[in-house]
């Protein structure tokens, strides 16, 4: 009779899963790290997120309360900008959420794509899916990692729109916190068109003047908010913010990639799957669990050679 218990028993923890075998680790998405050709081809449609991203279901671990909010650049979207940070960032154990804002009208070319309205317009798109991931999360704040564009329009909602409250990291890829040179001839053509907001085609393209109305309002009184962690992440061969060192801003941590490993050639895209960054990225999202940044040749466009830094 002792017997027939003790072999029930074990039946009973062997269905119930409760005997010693390995737990089965969660399988990691890949990591692409390089911005030419994974942002076009893996990330042509916008009816996709980026891999590991807007999982609607996902709660954040202890281990990191705070879920990240991806914010791409001009020209891009939450999927073709985060081929390499949805799954990085998802494979370290974070809820990671990417929107898409600032499109054009849906019957015009290039709809897929975001980043052309303007940036004040954009905050408030921003503002109300950050809600939405608090919301499903149950987080109070979010840490932000943007690229380009997606450094400067969200300090439009931190500092005029509420979202103070709501943000404890914010790092930059590719920061204008001066605005750049490159934006500064359509300050020549806003009178023709009624002034920067009304810039067509691409308004935040306009706003991005180092002497515009919308970067005059950014840097109006202290710049950081209190409150907020800022990491700027440059590079020194940056094509589109001109110079890169538009970059830095006072009362905010500072870094150049370029600094910490001087082959990597990343440019103004490449940031946004550069391993070296990457590192710095996360270890600035968990300083306790930070890695040493490694060095490895990074070309512009395409990326690491051999083994990757990450």
């Amino acid at each position: 009779m002792r017997r027939i218990a003790v072999t029930l028993l074990t039946l009973l923890a062997l269905l119930l899963g409760l005997t010693s075998s390995p737990a089965v680790a969660e399988e990691k998405l890949p990591v692409p790290w390089s911005f030419l050709p994974t942002a076009v081809t893996g990330g042509a449609s916008l009816s996709f997120s980026a891999p590991g991203t807007n999982d609607w279901s996902c709660k954040p671990s202890k281990a990191h309360p705070r879920p990240v909010v991806l914010v791409h650049g001009t020209f891009g979207n939450g999927n073709t900008n985060w081929q390499t940070y949805g799954p990085l960032l998802k494979n370290a154990g974070y809820c990671v959420y990417a929107l898409t804002y600032g499109q054009l009208s849906k019957a015009l070319p290039l709809s897929i794509l975001g980043g052309f309205g303007s940036m004040k317009a954009s905050a408030r798109q921003l503002k109300r899916f950050v809600a939405k991931v608090r919301r499903h999360t149950g987080a109070a704040k979010v840490d932000l990692v943007g690229h380009s564009q997606g450094t400067l329009m969200p300090q439009y909602w931190v500092r005029y729109l509420g979202g103070r409250k709501h943000v404890r990291n914010y790092v930059s890829l590719a920061p204008l916190w001066h605005g750049t040179q490159v934006a500064d001839v359509t300050a020549l053509l806003n009178p023709v068109f009624g002034g920067e907001d009304s810039f067509p085609a691409c308004t935040a393209c306009a706003q991005f003047g180092t002497g515009s109305a919308f970067m005059k309002k950014i840097r109006k009184g202290k710049v950081a908010s209190k409150g907020i962690r800022y990491t700027n992440i440059m590079t020194r061969y940056d094509e589109l913010v001109i110079p890169y060192s538009s970059g830095r801003q006072k009362g905010m941590r500072n870094l150049v990639v370029q600094d910490y490993c001087a082959t990597d050639f990343s440019e103004h895209f490449e940031i946004a799957a550069d391993p070296i960054a990457a590192r710095l990225v996360l270890n600035t999202l968990d300083p306790k669990r930070a890695k040493k940044v490694g060095c490895t040749v990074v070309l512009p466009f395409i990326g690491p050679l051999g083994a990757n830094a990450e």
